[in-house]
């Protein structure tokens, strides 16, 4: 990690091509810190945290490839002395309370400066964490009303539930996952039973509100 007065080394991930042009364009700015390669998604941020070993890793939330709490736990595992720092446009409590889970240094939305961003690097390299009061709120409330119920979902009830959001009936759940009508039955009343719903309109209703469209449509 770098040291005061050290060059602080930046890895950059994001799938847009607009937003890493501006990114590159704010921290170039910035005497001290050097962008040292530049990722399109989940996959080549791995391959390229290993090869660079980046003081900072700025990661965005939504891009092909694993999904970005992984990635986190993935770095803190194989390379800890590499901090990673969010920087999103996709600013929903479940994101920030995996983040923050994973060990994420800092998240911060794209609607800030970008004096703020360079700052947030700054302080992440120097090993100090940029999670606010507010966000550890917000993932706390977030883990305890929402993430506790999807975790308790097991990987075919996450199927089931996932085939009720895109408003297929127990026949058509039936034959997509090859399973008997029983069955179905037997998961779709867990599923809203765990939920703490009474439908299944409940239940999309439900995950419309609080899961990111590219966790539950990824589903088992």
């Amino acid at each position: 990690m770098g040291k005061m007065g050290e060059t602080i080394r930046v890895l950059l991930a994001d799938d847009q091509p607009v937003a890493r042009t501006g990114l590159c364009a704010i921290l170039d700015q910035a005497p001290d810190i050097q962008i040292v390669g530049v990722a399109h998604d989940g996959i080549e941020a791995q391959r390229l945290t290993a090869e660079l070993r980046p003081d900072v890793l700025m990661l965005d939330l939504v891009m092909p490839g694993p999904q970005p709490w992984e990635i986190e736990k993935w770095v803190r595992t194989h390379y800890p002395e590499t901090v990673t720092v969010v920087f999103t446009a996709h600013d929903r409590d479940m994101y920030l309370a995996k983040m923050i889970g994973a060990g994420a240094a800092g998240f911060l939305t794209k609607n800030k400066d970008g004096e703020r961003l360079v700052e947030m690097v700054r302080c992440a390299a120097r090993g100090e964490a940029q999670i606010t009061g507010g966000q550890l709120a917000r993932a706390f409330r977030w883990q305890e009303e929402v993430g506790q119920k999807w975790e308790s979902l097991t990987r075919q009830e996450r199927r089931v539930l996932r085939l009720l959001v895109e408003g297929c009936d127990n026949e058509a759940i039936v034959e997509a996952l090859h399973v008997t009508m029983r069955t179905v039955e037997y998961h779709v009343t867990n599923v809203l039973s765990k939920l703490g719903v009474g439908s299944r309109l409940e239940a999309a209703a439900w995950v419309h509100e609080h899961l990111p469209d590219d966790v539950w449509k990824s589903a088992g």
